[in-house]
């Protein structure tokens, strides 16, 4: 069963929200600056969504897929394909002070030191720390968020059982790592088999849970969520140690089909993952019978949970339309058409859109258009698009509210 927020919480995370944008010195301001990775151009475009004339370029080694950490403070350029990682600090620099925070802007600055390895794939943050797996290096490297957005790169390496595509992440006093198995098809990276508690080295810390096929990881609340064969596999720190769980996938779930993306939400707990190409699963990992599936009428294209609106998520799906599902009510409560169709049979790589939320504002890539399309969220209406030289292809944004002095 799917837990409501009270409505004390949704009040409290509501007030934390409300941001008042203005041009005014030492007043209120909300700013978002959007990063676009090239589908075929090896750079990345910045630029301020209230003055989208300016911009900034960042020559990388390849395609990039883009995250934004550490508060808004840095965006991680991952090249899987030319074996690099970039690092671009966002100019946004946030200073909380309980009562209000305070926010400071600046130019993007690309650091000069990358990290480069044999595929690079999957990042995970958490506790303020930024994994990258390198798939075909059989380890991570784990960066601290904090020195990231000061220009400082450290690298801590964990060490995996085998080079495999999966994932690293701080727990406790040791990490949790997918585990790969000892067998594998010749030319062929080893199958994914559950997940193990391990120690910096490498050497186990706890015993192996199995997750067969795993693949897609979230953080919400207490828990860290991984998709699997069986199910999905929940994790939270306990008196005891880590307390592991199964969530089967309901009886009346389609047959054949796994959740292989996750999203959690940060503000209550939540999850949100893919359930083959047609489907999202709403998770709560706390009661039976943990899982409510949401049809869609067209195959997924990109998806997304909405920071403030806390019971939004959006889905593109490959006919061009956006959707909005309640998280509480696991409806899709309105369809609006926002981009021409985008096939989903082809390359999984083929340029498609890609989504991101600016406060009030879904923006999406429409790389066949060469557009930045921002659709309002709350009615679907669009309120800008911004031309993109090339094909705008993987996103992310930074940003947000505070007091400038």
């Amino acid at each position: 069963m799917i837990k409501r927020l009270s409505s004390v919480s949704l009040l409290a995370l509501s007030i934390s929200t409300i941001a008042i944008a203005s041009e005014n010195h030492d007043d209120s301001m909300t700013r978002y600056r959007v990063f676009i990775g090239d589908h075929a151009t090896p750079q990345v475009t910045a630029l301020d969504l209230d003055n989208p004339d300016k911009r900034w370029t960042f020559n990388t080694a390849g395609q990039s897929k883009l995250y934004s950490v550490s508060n808004n403070g840095l965006i991680v350029a991952v090249q899987s394909d030319n074996d690099q990682v970039n690092f671009i600090q966002s100019g946004f620099h946030f200073h909380d002070h309980g009562a209000h925070t305070d926010i400071e802007i600046n130019d993007p600055v690309a650091l000069k030191k990358v990290l480069q390895g044999p595929r690079p794939f999957h990042l995970v943050e958490h506790d303020d720390l930024v994994s990258i797996n390198f798939d075909k290096g059989g380890y991570a490297d784990v960066l601290d968020g904090h020195e990231l957005t000061e220009g400082h790169i450290e690298v801590t390496r964990v060490q995996q059982n085998h080079a495999h595509h999966g994932f690293v992440t701080p727990w406790g006093d040791n990490w949790l790592s997918s585990i790969a198995s000892n067998e594998a098809e010749e030319g062929h990276a080893p199958p994914r088999i559950g997940l193990k508690a391990i120690k910096t080295d490498g050497t186990p810390a706890g015993d192996l849970q199995t997750c067969t096929g795993l693949h897609g990881e979230a953080f919400s609340g207490a828990y860290l969520t991984v998709g699997c064969k069986e199910g999905v596999l929940a994790a939270k720190a306990g008196k005891n140690g880590t307390e592991y769980k199964m969530l089967p996938y309901p009886a009346d779930f389609p047959k054949g089909e796994t959740t292989g993306t996750l999203l959690g939400s940060k503000s209550f707990q939540i999850f949100l993952g893919n359930y083959g190409k047609k489907s999202l699963a709403i998770i709560d990992p706390t009661e039976a019978p943990y899982m409510q599936l949401v049809e869609l009428p067209f195959r997924r294209v990109d998806f997304i949970l909405d920071p403030v609106k806390l019971q939004n998520a959006y889905v593109l799906t490959e006919n061009g339309q956006i959707h909005r599902i309640n998280l509480l009510s696991g409806e899709i409560e309105k369809s609006t058409r926002v981009t021409a169709p985008y096939s989903m049979d082809g390359h999984w790589n083929d340029p498609r859109p890609r989504l991101a939320m600016a406060g009030d504002n879904i923006v999406i890539t429409d790389p066949n258009a060469g557009l930045i399309r921002l659709i309002n969220a709350k009615d679907f209406s669009e309120s800008k698009t911004i031309n993109i030289e090339g094909i705008p292809y993987n996103i992310a944004v930074a940003g947000g509210s505070g007091i400038s002095h």
